[in-house]
């Protein structure tokens, strides 16, 4: 996929590194990461196990700092920022969907989309607004009362993914969205986000084992040896 009219990433990581002490000895994650991702553009990243995929979304979204490196968003460093202006970039810039939907039980799904919005500030009338309109592209317009456990596994995760966007982020960083669901759910469900990139030019990567799924995303790109390497 061309990359677009837009000059500068959405996020970009700069030679990050990330290593933990095992022990006395250091344990290298990631050893001098790149990557970009574009407005509009879907990218798959997919590797082993204990490759350091979880360590390479949770610094990209900015819930963890690298060892050396700079992660960009919208062009602008963040090594300095305060945790108060981290946070912020999250509530605004950035949407997290992970392999269990993490759905507050006792909200409905309206509700469950709404809370995002509220934190940010948004007025109930209009969180109610934008969260029906959510869910409704998203195939939920019958279900936006019932709450998560009245929803099946596919459902309650299309919620996840409207909680996610409910903010209208610039990029969208997914860990195993699929993972704990069927193969047919997980089919609609992947249908859902790639509906949600071409609509809202929302930059996205996904964390997957699924190679069904990553043969029909934008970029492929794995971890080898702690480097981001692009896949066929």
């Amino acid at each position: 996929m061309e990359q677009g009219t837009e000059d500068v990433p959405v996020i970009y990581l700069h030679e990050i590194k990330r290593q933990y002490m095992q022990g006395d000895a250091p344990l290298v994650i990631l050893d001098g990461v790149k990557l970009a991702l574009w407005a509009g553009q879907s990218v798959a990243l997919v590797a082993p196990s204990g490759s350091g995929k979880s360590t390479l979304l949770h610094i990209a979204g900015l819930l963890e700092s690298p060892n050396e490196g700079e992660v960009y968003v919208a062009g602008a460093p963040t090594s300095q920022l305060s945790d108060m202006e981290r946070t912020q970039i999250r509530r605004t810039e950035i949407g997290f969907v992970y392999q269990s939907h993490r759905l507050l039980p006792e909200f409905s799904a309206l509700e469950n989309v709404m809370l995002p919005q509220m934190i940010r500030g948004l007025k109930r009338s209009e969180t109610i607004k934008r969260s029906t309109e959510i869910l409704s592209y998203l195939g939920l317009s019958d279900r936006v009362k019932h709450r998560p456990a009245e929803l099946s596994g596919g459902e309650q995760q299309r919620v996840a993914l409207a909680r996610a966007v409910a903010n209208a982020p610039r990029a969208l960083l997914a860990d195993e969205p699929t993972g704990n669901l069927d193969p047919n759910t997980a089919d609609h469900v992947f249908q859902a986000l790639m509906q949600l990139v071409k609509a809202t030019r929302v930059a996205m990567l996904i964390a997957t084992h699924n190679m069904d799924l990553a043969g029909r995303m934008d970029r492929r790109v794995s971890l080898v040896d702690g480097k981001v390497v692009e896949l066929e």
